[in-house]
């Protein structure tokens, strides 16, 4: 582990604590913790910033995932399915990273969000689960092919807000509740995850020490952000979902034009 200040790593544990939380309730933790360990750590190459960020995530989401699976009506089977194919899908897009620039993809995903955080606000019945037909294997097919395949690739192309996006994207296809939507989001998350801190931990770009301590406070803040979110309900969801959106937009609009 490379030298590190006491500060900065106090400092990157909050970050992890608090990524923890967003990552479990909506999703999108990510746009805290990799921009804290690229500024906490800034002689640390590349890659081993992306590995330390997968090995810390994926403890938080884990814990999320458990804890959602314990208390919410959440299809595991489906979700793993999602989960695979968006691991397939991530993949993919990771073949095509090299040739894509993200300074096109970036205008092209704020417009997508801006358009979500409209609809979502528009709509207040999106995310109860009211109004909304059956699922039926259609949609679930749709899910595991497009959802996670679909995502997936951007994941492995892009990749930020995709937890948001899985959310977004559950609930629109599967008809869920936005609490349950989350829940799910967070199985696909470890599936995905786990191919990709397997990659890295191959690659030898993994910071074990520093991320078995950041974990922990990652797993406090996951568990923590599953229980207020199964206790808040939907709206609280809606809420947290739409400040996240508007982060990621602000994000986005820094890295193009700041």
């Amino acid at each position: 582990m490379p030298d590190i200040s006491l500060t900065t790593l106090v400092l990157l544990c909050a970050a992890a604590l608090l990524a923890g939380w967003i990552d479990a309730v909506v999703g999108g933790g990510g746009l805290l913790l990799l921009p804290a360990l690229l500024l906490g750590l800034p002689q640390v190459p590349a890659a081993h910033i992306l590995g330390t960020n997968k090995a810390v995530a994926i403890v938080g989401t884990t814990g999320a995932a458990v804890t959602y699976v314990r208390k919410a009506p959440v299809r595991v089977r489906t979700a793993v399915r999602i989960g695979l194919a968006a691991l397939a899908g991530s993949m993919g897009g990771a073949f095509f990273a090299a040739g894509i620039s993200s300074a096109v993809l970036r205008p092209v995903i704020m417009v997508v969000l801006l358009g979500v955080a409209a609809f979502v606000m528009l709509r207040p019945s999106f995310g109860t689960g009211a109004g909304e037909g059956p699922v039926t294997r259609a949609r679930v097919v749709t899910a595991i092919v497009l959802v996670g395949g679909g995502i997936g690739f951007y994941d492995g192309l892009f990749g930020p807000g995709t937890g948001t996006f899985l959310v977004l994207a559950l609930t629109a296809v599967l008809h869920l509740d936005l609490v349950t939507a989350s829940a799910t989001a967070k199985i696909v998350n470890v599936c995905t995850n786990a191919g990709a801190l397997a990659m890295f931990a191959y690659q030898g770009t993994v910071l074990w020490r520093l991320a078995a301590l950041m974990a922990l406070f990652n797993l406090a803040g996951g568990m923590t952000g599953a229980r207020m979110a199964l206790r808040g309900g939907a709206e609280f969801v809606r809420g947290v979902l739409l400040v996240v959106v508007f982060s990621l937009v602000a994000k986005l609009a820094f890295d193009q034009w700041g």
